[in-house]
């Protein structure tokens, strides 16, 4: 019947053939529906179900025709706003197959998307059951009536329902052709019931339909049933409302199918509203005429007729007035006929009452089988996004309309399994409650995309208000509590869960969602919200600018830095391209970096700069970086371990970069043993005490349509728990505090917890000076002797953190100054970090 649709076409390399295949005519366009048949056909077929012959008739004596209005005017008022939003979201873009998970997940993202399309789908396959089990129900009474039946009453049920979902499930599998012409069938079916009814309320009334309540149009009769009459347990207004709402949640039935619809952005709004306005119309017109012609109690016996009653002063009610007696049954509550006690009140009605019975054959199966294609429909879409493990298979598509084969045949188990519960009063609840999620996210989606105020927010479809949105998504919320509360708490309770695992993994998609646009509404607004805050030193944060280059490339500097700032400050990579290639814009600014960043969990931004030589992009960086008050005031870079062999220029635009205490930065150099760069195959990691490569590894390509490629992740050991080890802070210089701040920043992670902080200060300034002192500025000599004892002091030291000297400039050689440098901080077996301050005060104590 179908053939499997993929994306590879065969090559031959006969011309012959090649002639005979641009002769042949191209494949059939798949089908492809209008508004009318493809959705608001479907939608009202939806919306009519078993509540509008079994219970509508039932609530209005209950609620009374006044009441039984506002219910339904109420509950129309909630599908009517769903309408207008949906209409909103899907004119506002293409609109592809898989209908209200792509509206919301496309509009709010993936993570909400996600867990209500997985939901949804389920709860139309159940959905499926429901409608079916109804349908057997009434098929079993039928045949009790008439003395007919199989095993017993549970057992039939299960048998007819495993029959009639077997046979819809043959419909829906021929296609979507056969399915909308079975729909279509069914839709003529219930209009004729519907007519038959209508015919049935104008024609007067038999003395047999008269005993049990039934006299045409009267005004008393209709005067008595406008006003309430609450009886049993659910006799209240939320207690009838929330019987009669499951029969509005049927609009999305057009939108489900999306992609079998021929202009989906014309098609939903259309369809749905009208198929909206018109079942509210007909639930307002049987309520009416059902309340002005028949009472609400009827004993159904003929010898009820005063001709026959022997006190008919005694008679009490309305069908007095037209010689009927039933005041017995009424007083002791046995009438078994009227609108409060007969459900089948409509076929009473009616003109032929098997018509009737036929309406509720047509709206049970139609609703089954709309929800049986939806279901499969929804869930495809999904699997193909690939959210979730483990669903991919059922996301395949068959022949020329892609149909969603093993997904048909997963949604009939589902409800297969269902039916044979033959009980479904407790899962309806949970199904109503799923519906109605999902129109509160609609609602949400529309209203949220509205105040984001993002450009690409302009549907083609106006009638729409962001405040009425958000009314109708509260009214849902609020209704599923006041329908079952327990069914509320599971349904948010599941897409809890579903939600908190997409937040957890994280999908590779970017489908523009309004979530994207509301985010950077809110850091924009924060961001020019500090331009009016002071700075004050117990708000001072070490912002980094990180001179990384590619970030794979120094993975111990990104996580020194990652460990001061994460959920704490700003970091940010810079990267100086000075190769003058066509590609070096492209290098500069490769997603690989930013993928490389998240990949390993680093909170950070990257930057990447083309200059002709590094001390100028490194300008660029330092002027340039940050937006407002985020931006860096501590720069961070590795120590350049080859002054010796590099030309005296090179060291020269190294030292120029500390010109950032011009910017007013804070400097901080990171020294290891064995370097930073793991790029350069020179250098040898086997007994490394920064690196560890036997960690997973993984990377990436810059083409987004190439297959991922594995390489090497190394693990430093700024990202290894340490034990009880110290940090030692050697303190020579006030420099603002800088180098104590950055240690205790460390201590605050959660593997560093139990290291200590050890703080040396030196004494008194010796009055002996090199001959390096004049030229360089700092206390040489302390250094010298410092650097002498450092590694005897705690051979358990994990880090060294200490006052950088500054040298003096013009007078300083560069070569000489990084000489003092390294020789400042060689062969120590810890990382060393030189770190100076700019002079401003970051410790409390400072503090007034």
């Amino acid at each position: 019947m179908y053939e499997e649709t993929t994306g590879e076409q065969g090559i031959s390399g006969d011309s012959s053939c090649d002639d005979e295949e641009e002769q042949k005519e191209p494949p059939p366009e798949p089908t492809r529906f209008g508004w009318i048949q493809g959705v608001m056909i479907r939608c009202m077929l939806n919306i009519w179900g078993v509540i509008l012959y079994l219970r509508l008739p039932w609530i209005t004596a209950q609620a009374g025709i006044g009441m039984t209005w506002v219910i339904i005017l109420l509950s129309s008022c909630i599908t009517g706003i769903t309408g207008l939003s949906t209409s909103a979201i899907a004119t506002n873009g293409k609109v592809k197959g898989g209908g209200t998970y792509f509206l919301i997940s496309r509009s709010l993202g993936p993570e909400l998307g996600g867990s209500i399309g997985l939901i949804f789908a389920f709860a139309n396959a159940v959905a499926v059951a429901m409608h079916t089990v109804g349908f057997a129900e009434t098929v079993t009474d039928l045949m009790r009536e008439n003395g007919v039946s199989m095993v017993d009453r549970t057992n039939d049920i299960r048998i007819i329902g495993i029959i009639t979902v077997t046979c819809l499930l043959g419909i829906s599998m021929a296609g979507m052709a056969w399915e909308s012409k079975a729909q279509v069938l069914f839709f003529l079916v219930i209009i004729v019931s519907f007519a038959s009814y209508i015919v049935g309320t104008a024609i007067p009334a038999t003395p047999q339909k008269q005993a049990k309540g039934f006299f045409s149009y009267k005004a008393d009769i209709f005067a008595t049933n406008f006003v309430p009459n609450w009886r049993g347990e659910q006799g209240s207004f939320f207690g009838m409302f929330s019987i009669f709402f499951p029969s509005a949640t049927g609009i999305l039935a057009g939108a489900n199918i999306s992609g079998d619809l021929k202009n989906p952005a014309v098609a939903i709004p259309r369809g749905t509203l009208l198929a909206i306005f018109c079942t509210t119309v007909s639930y307002i017109i049987i309520s009416a005429t059902i309340g002005a012609c028949v009472v609400r109690d009827a004993s159904g016996l003929l010898n009820d007729s005063l001709s026959v009653t022997a006190s008919p002063e005694s008679c009490t009610g309305f069908a007095c007035h037209y010689g009927w007696d039933f005041s017995e049954c009424t007083n002791n509550k046995s009438c078994t006929y009227g609108i409060s006690n007969y459900y089948q009140s409509m076929g009473l009605v009616s003109a032929f009452a098997p018509l009737i019975t036929a309406g509720i054959f047509g709206a049970t199966l139609s609703s089954a089988l709309a929800c049986l294609v939806s279901a499969p429909k929804v869930f495809q879409c999904l699997c193909k996004d690939k959210l979730y493990p483990f669903i991919g298979f059922f996301g395949k598509g068959y022949g020329r309309n892609n149909e969603p084969i093993r997904s048909y045949i997963l949604a009939y188990f589902i409800a297969a399994c269902f039916i044979l519960i033959a009980e479904l009063n407790t899962i309806a609840p949970i199904i109503s409650n799923f519906f109605l999620c999902s129109y509160s996210l609609i609602n949400f989606s529309c209203f949220h995309a509205s105040i984001t105020n993002s450009p690409g927010w302009r549907p083609s479809f106006k009638l729409y208000n962001k405040w009425l949105s958000l009314l109708g998504a509260v009214c849902c919320v609020v209704i599923m509590f006041l329908l079952t509360w327990w069914a509320a708490l599971i349904a948010f309770g599941v897409v809890l869960i579903l939600l908190s695992y997409t937040l957890y993994k994280k999908p590779d998609v970017n489908w523009g969602s309004s979530v994207q646009a509301g985010s950077y509404n809110i850091a924009l607004n924060q961001c020019v919200a500090l331009n009016h805050v002071e700075d004050h030193v117990k708000n001072y944060r070490p912002q980094c600018l990180v001179l990384t280059g590619a970030p794979g490339s120094r993975p111990a500097l990104v996580d020194l830095a990652a460990c001061f700032t994460k959920y704490l400050s700003l970091m940010m990579c810079g990267n100086v391209i000075t190769e003058p290639s066509p590609s070096a814009v492209e290098k500069a600014s490769g997603k690989t970096h930013v993928t490389w960043l998240n990949q390993r969990k680093v909170k950070s931004f990257y930057r990447g700069v083309v200059a002709p030589e590094l001390r100028s992009g490194v300008n660029v960086l330092l002027q340039g970086a940050g937006l407002g008050r985020l931006k860096p005031n501590v720069l961070l870079m590795g120590f350049k371990s080859d002054w010796r062999s590099d030309s005296p220029c090179a060291a020269h635009s190294y030292i120029g970069i500390l010109d950032a205490f011009d910017l007013q930065y804070g400097v901080c150099i990171l020294r290891t043993k064995e370097g930073l760069d793991v790029s350069r195959p020179s250098q040898s990691h086997s007994e490394s005490f920064l690196l560890d490569f036997s960690a997973p590894v993984s990377f990436f390509s810059d083409n987004e349509d190439s297959p991922t490629v594995l390489a090497p992740q190394p693990i430093t050991v700024f990202q290894k728990k340490q034990g009880k080890k110290t940090i030692d802070v050697y303190w020579l210089s006030d420099d603002g505090g800088l180098t104590l701040l950055l240690p205790y920043l460390l201590t605050r992670r959660k593997r560093w917890a139990r290291c200590k902080v050890r703080v040396f200060v030196g004494g008194e300034l010796s009055s002996v000076n090199d001959l390096i002192n004049p030229l360089c500025g700092f206390q040489s000599l302390r250094q010298i002797r410092l650097n002498e004892r450092v590694d005897i002091l705690n051979p358990l030291c994990f880090l060294y953190d200490r006052t950088m000297p500054v040298g003096r400039r013009g007078v300083c050689p560069s070569t000489l100054y990084l000489a003092w440098l390294d020789f400042l901080s060689h062969d120590l077996r810890p990382p060393v970090l030189l770190v100076r301050g700019n002079q401003e005060n970051v410790l409390t104590f400072y503090c007034q």
